[in-house]
């Protein structure tokens, strides 16, 4: 027998979830009126490529249900794949103004979730939302 211990073997390192704000802060107050004129609906997506001049934005080809292909530019380029977002369906806010970002027309913004406000320091987690069961595109969303 031997004095000498026995190494015990060396544990992970553990991995802190993100943090989330303790107050978020709290944009201005509006009516169900002004609500309500937000379109808010379904989308699939149909292509995911690197926009040209954006090195955190993809542009996504959407399948909306109206029949027209929609492109819109989302922020998400350093959370996401393409193969993790080809097929899915997404939230939309379909009826915002369309804007040229750095060359591309953005015709919608896709609706995600975050733990931390964009000019955060440190790791932010970004999520996409989805619908929790089929629904073809252009479905309502209230």
């Amino acid at each position: 027998m031997s004095d000498t211990p026995t190494p015990i073997p060396a544990q992970p390192p553990v991995k802190a979830a993100p943090s989330i704000p303790a107050t978020p802060e709290a944009k201005p107050q509006i009516t169900f009126e002004q609500f309500a004129q937000v379109d808010l609906r379904t989308a699939t997506i149909l292509k995911c490529e690197p926009h040209p001049s954006a090195d955190r934005l993809w542009k996504l080809q959407l399948d909306d249900g109206s029949g027209t292909p929609r492109q819109i530019c989302a922020g998400i380029r350093e959370q996401y794949t393409p193969e993790q977002l080809v097929g899915k369906t997404i939230v939309i806010v379909a009826n915002l103004a369309p804007r040229v970002i750095r060359g591309e027309e953005s015709r919608g913004m896709l609706l995600a979730a975050s733990n931390a406000p964009k000019d955060a320091q440190g790791p932010r987690k970004v999520v996409v939302l989805t619908t929790a069961d089929e629904i073809g595109p252009g479905a309502i969303v209230s």
